[in-house]
């Protein structure tokens, strides 16, 4: 029976293919979070540097992972998905390695403090080529059809393990000290390394490679609306703790966990809805829902206010990725999947890059409840770009 013969997958096989790829996005994103909360200590107390540089330290890994992305999805597009991710661990075995021997070296700060820069700009790396590298191997699996239940399924695996990894980093650290993280990301990686070794992966599909700035240029358009989108994912994590205090309250933790749990659930339970409606009439409902809940935490009165708010926002942005990367990817040739996928992460990378500087000034003019209205502000932007590009798709 040839392959246009077989008869189509249930939802659940479909499921379950993608799950066992984006398994290496989880491996990757917990080996990520369990130092995210820990190293700023690290570099600041242990080694003596100021909190700028601390901040440059955890900031290095994702300046990495904006600048590799058109290498990522070069790879993926060249050489294969398969071994795009494969060159992604082994490049977490090495920070992680990198990171062992910084803190072995902490009696020499500066030394330390090098090597362990390293380490994140190879982890930087590794997370632009496995992100892409997935997402790509699961579309080439299951199908273009199925782009925003691999796209959905990846982010769950990325934020699951970032939950999971950054409070296990601390219990790691405060019960094996902190050569136990390099340890750590070595071996989980290296294990990663054999169970993927006798996975079968997709063939590289044939055809015209785009240069990265032509497909750049395609996914431009949708990226910027996810950019617009996104920042005020960006505003609240950065922001949430520091707009907490301002008012009065405490609590900040729980509005981080209304947010992640709102995000989660709402792909779990709602990522078919994109296959359904199609990529724009769902971005176009969550960045509603999404601009909804932000101005809540700018209006917000009370803790309880504010938490329907991240709530909302969560839920809201949730599908947005997910929902734009559908239309975004029909806009380059199959052969070339690896890098508009590249391409449109770089925007999301973006939004997390200037979230930070762009809503801290806000803060120091206008106050920190201003900095949602602003977020909510941009994604009323993005919101009617997006109706814009929906316009221009059915004529």
């Amino acid at each position: 029976m040839s392959a246009q013969q077989q008869p189509p997958q249930s939802s659940m096989a479909i499921t379950l293919q993608i799950v066992s790829i984006v398994f290496y996005t989880f491996i990757a994103f917990l080996c990520i979070g369990l130092p995210i909360a820990v190293l700023p200590g690290y570099v600041h107390e242990q080694l003596g540097f100021s909190a700028v540089v601390a901040g440059l330290v955890i900031g290095s890994q994702y300046l990495a992972t904006l600048l590799s992305r058109p290498m990522a999805g070069r790879m993926s597009d060249t050489v294969g998905t398969k071994r795009a991710i494969i060159y992604g661990l082994w490049g977490i075995v090495l920070s992680g390695l990198l990171t062992l021997l910084s803190t072995l070296l902490q009696s020499f700060p500066l030394a330390s403090l090098i090597i362990l820069i390293i380490g994140r700009l190879l982890l930087g790396i590794a997370q632009g080529l496995i992100g892409v590298g997935t997402i790509s191997w699961c579309m080439g699996q299951v199908g273009v059809e199925h782009t925003a239940k691999s796209i959905g399924w990846n982010g769950i695996a990325s934020y699951g393990a970032i939950a999971i990894g950054a409070p296990l980093g601390v219990v790691m650290v405060a019960d094996y000290g902190f050569t136990s993280l390099g340890i750590a990301l070595a071996v989980l990686a290296a294990s990663a390394l054999l169970l993927i070794r006798n996975k079968p992966s997709v063939p590289v599909i044939r055809g015209e490679r785009l240069p990265f700035w032509a497909v750049f240029g395609r996914i431009a358009p949708y990226g910027a609306s996810l950019t617009l989108a996104s920042i005020g994912y960006g505003t609240l994590t950065t922001f949430i703790t520091l707009y907490y205090l301002n008012r009065g309250w405490t609590g900040a933790a729980y509005c981080l966990t209304v947010f992640g749990v709102c995000f989660i659930l709402s792909r779990l339970l709602f990522i078919s809805a994109i296959s359904r409606f199609g990529g724009f009439k769902s971005a176009i409902a969550c960045m509603t829902i999404e601009t909804v809940g932000l101005v809540m935490l700018w209006l917000a009165p009370s803790t309880a206010f504010a938490l329907i708010g991240a709530g909302l926002a969560g839920f809201g942005l949730s599908l947005v990725y997910p929902a734009l990367g559908v239309e975004a990817i029909k806009q380059v040739p199959s052969s070339s999947r690896g890098s508009g996928l590249g391409a449109y992460a770089v925007f999301f990378d973006l939004a997390l890059a200037i979230a930070g500087p762009l809503m801290g000034a806000v803060a120091l003019n206008l106050g920190y409840s201003w900095i949602f209205f602003c977020a909510a502000l941009l994604s009323v932007i993005g919101l009617g770009l997006t109706l814009l590009l929906q316009r221009r798709a059915i004529s």
